[in-house]
């Protein structure tokens, strides 16, 4: 089961939602309903609504680029010490993904914006848990993933 604690950081976000955090709180229900490869395990994450500047400023700090960007993504952990979790605990927290609002494109179109949303903190969900796209095949493996819990969202 997959908890995520949604913070929002920039006011812009009530343009297009009247609650964000219900709007991620009702997706993430309907993934916990039908995603069911780690059902018995309980994973927490925090994700962040911000801007440019916030995300600009974090992208500085941890990335050492001094531009904005869509998405980034903070494991907690590496991919080994992951997997160790995978076998030995139940509760594990994944680590924090922040979405900037401005990077969101076809914001005149509501439906668009959800769609381009939910990509990009699915994105940034399946970095937390251990996927990367380095290489080709990884990011055929990655989108995959991604394809996968997109369609258990609505």
């Amino acid at each position: 089961m997959i908890k995520i604690n949604t913070i929002i950081n920039n006011k812009s976000w009530y343009q297009y939602f009247k609650n964000p955090v219900g709007f991620v709180d009702r997706r993430v229900i309907n993934l916990n309903k039908k995603f069911k490869k780690y059902r018995n395990k309980n994973f927490f994450l925090t994700l962040l609504l911000s801007g440019d500047s916030e995300i600009r400023k974090l992208n500085k700090k941890f990335r050492k680029k001094n531009k904005t960007t869509d998405v980034l993504s903070f494991p907690f952990y590496g991919k080994k010490e992951l997997k160790k979790k995978f076998k030995n605990e139940k509760d594990i927290y994944l680590g924090d993904i922040i979405v900037n609002i401005s990077k969101i494109k076809k914001k005149n179109n509501l439906v668009e914006f959800k769609i381009n949303f939910n990509k990009l903190w699915v994105h940034g969900l399946v970095h937390l848990f251990g996927y990367d796209h380095k290489k080709d095949k990884d990011f055929y493996n990655m989108l995959q993933v991604e394809k996968k819990i997109l369609s258990c969202l609505d």
